[in-house]
């Protein structure tokens, strides 16, 4: 973390304010070390039950209506564990004397938790702000692609229409269409009648030159 010597030097000076302080540390809300000061203690394991902690008396304040996490003090036969908010995703956890001043100890806790938690904060927006997108690069020079083929034009028909033949369709006018009077029906006309029979010219009576001529005498 950049911000890890800037906190060291932070919990160095907060040791020296309070001297009866044997440990102090600094962890992220999910139990990762981000600078330690705790001689003879274990940072990680400090750092785990510290987060389980937060997590269990996180659910008891909001159930009992007590409102948003401020400090949690645990004390035991040997001394004092406490632990203050630093920043939004960060706590301070010091450790004790029993013979150290409470009010003392709350008092620097508190004022140490908020300046950690600046410096947390401010590295925590540093790391979000999105990277800008890389340039795109120019497109490779080359022989052009062949445009596509053109498809071939539709020859519409120039011919007489096929359909039904008849008058066009008057435009519509809003008006019902007047019934068109009926034609009357064609009559075929009539063919003149055949002549009557052929009459056949009687044929002169063949004379033969043997024929005997009789004249009265």
């Amino acid at each position: 973390m950049a911000a890890e010597p800037d906190i060291r030097e932070e919990l160095c000076r907060l040791r020296a304010r309070v001297p009866q302080l044997t440990g102090a540390l600094v962890a992220s809300t999910d139990g990762h070390v981000l600078a330690q000061d705790t001689p003879g203690v274990a940072p990680e394991t400090v750092a785990a039950l510290t987060a389980t902690a937060l997590g269990v008396v996180a659910r008891l304040s909001d159930a009992t209506g007590q409102g948003e996490f401020r400090e949690l003090l645990v004390r035991g036969v040997y001394g004092y564990a406490a632990a203050y908010p630093a920043g939004r995703g960060a706590v301070l956890t010091l450790l004790a004397q029993d013979r150290v001043n409470v009010g003392r100890l709350h008092l620097e806790g508190r004022r140490a938790g908020v300046r950690i938690g600046e410096l947390v904060d401010a590295e925590t927006a540093a790391t979000a702000v999105p990277r800008a997108a890389p340039a795109q690069l120019p497109a490779a020079s080359g022989p052009a692609a062949p445009p596509p083929p053109d498809k071939p034009p539709v020859v519409q028909p120039t011919g007489p229409p096929t359909g039904p033949t008849g008058p066009p369709a008057e435009p519509s006018s809003g008006r019902p269409a007047e019934p068109r009077p009926e034609s009357a029906p064609r009559t075929p006309a009539k063919t003149p009648a055949k002549s009557a029979a052929r009459t056949r010219t009687p044929r002169a009576p063949r004379t033969t030159g043997n024929a005997r001529t009789t004249t009265d005498s």
